[in-house]
Order: C-alpha cells, then sequence, then structure tokens
C-alpha cells in the first residue's frame, strides 16, 4: 500500500512517513523508498539545477540571435534534455509543480549569469559579444514556456 501512494501521491506518502518517524513507528515506514529518496537527494535542488541550464541556454537563444546554427543546435539539444528532466521530476513528484514558479525566480540568477560567461567564449568573429545589459535581469519566459516541448525564442 505504501509503495503504491509513493507512486500516486508523494505528498501523503511523505507525510504519511513524517509521522511515522515523528511517532518513532518503524513498522508504518516505507524503507525502500525513503531510502532511495535520501540517496537520490532533494529533488528539488535537483529541478532547480536542471532549470539553471535550461534557462540560461533560452537566454542564448534570446539575446545571441545571429548564433550560428551549430551553436544554437547544442542549445537546442541541452534545453531538450533537461526540460524532459524537469518534466519527468514534475511527473513523479507532485509538489515540483508547486514549486516551479519560485525555483524559477530562484534558477534564473544563476541562469542569466551562466549565459552571460558562456557568451563571453564566443568567437567575436563569427557571434556579436553582448553585453551583460543585453541579458533581462528578470526572467523573459514564462512557465509555460519554460516547460513547452515545442517552444524556443525566436
Amino acid at each position: 500500500m505504501t509503495n503504491s501512494l509513493y507512486e500516486t501521491d508523494y505528498e501523503q506518502w511523505l507525510e504519511n512517513q513524517t509521522i511515522a518517524l515523528r511517532e518513532k513507528k518503524p513498522d508504518l515506514l516505507d524503507w525502500e523508498n525513503l531510502l532511495e529518496l535520501l540517496e537520490m537527494g532533494n529533488p528539488k535542488d535537483i529541478v532547480e539545477s536542471n532549470l539553471v541550464i535550461l534557462i540560461a541556454h533560452l537566454l542564448k537563444l534570446y539575446v545571441q540571435t545571429d548564433a550560428p546554427d551549430w551553436m544554437k543546435l547544442s542549445w537546442y539539444r541541452s534545453i531538450d534534455e533537461h526540460r524532459n528532466r524537469i518534466l519527468k521530476a514534475k511527473s513523479k513528484y507532485k509538489s515540483i509543480s508547486k514549486f516551479l514558479p519560485s525555483a524559477i525566480e530562484s534558477a534564473y540568477p544563476d541562469a542569466r549569469k551562466l549565459a552571460i560567461k558562456e557568451s563571453k567564449f564566443a568567437d567575436g568573429r563569427k557571434v556579436k559579444l553582448r553585453d551583460e545589459s543585453e541579458y533581462p535581469y528578470s526572467c523573459p519566459f514564462s512557465l509555460s514556456q519554460i516547460l513547452d516541448d515545442d517552444w524556443y525564442p525566436q
């Protein structure tokens, strides 16, 4: 029963496990999934680190419109990979949906910093080097755009 709750209602499962721990009732603990969770780490941290990379590459597409196709292709691939990771976590952990807006807000400054840093490695003869001020100070993308498999900045 507990295993199925872990799969179907993560928040409820987590609450049940918290109560069982607090009340020192080891027979009510889902040891296998608790161990997996502890080994995996906090899914919110994992989502946020994927958001940093995803948003950084969305920003590069948004700002560096004149980048060569081979560069953009690399960004598209990274966007797809990190979007997929976030969407998988979102489907596995129901709390991720509630966490995403604040995670985007938290991840954006690091994503902006990463996009700016990576843009400095660009060859100025092939790609116009951008000023930091060209990267928006707040996220220009909506949550639905960030998670939409078919959306990329034009």
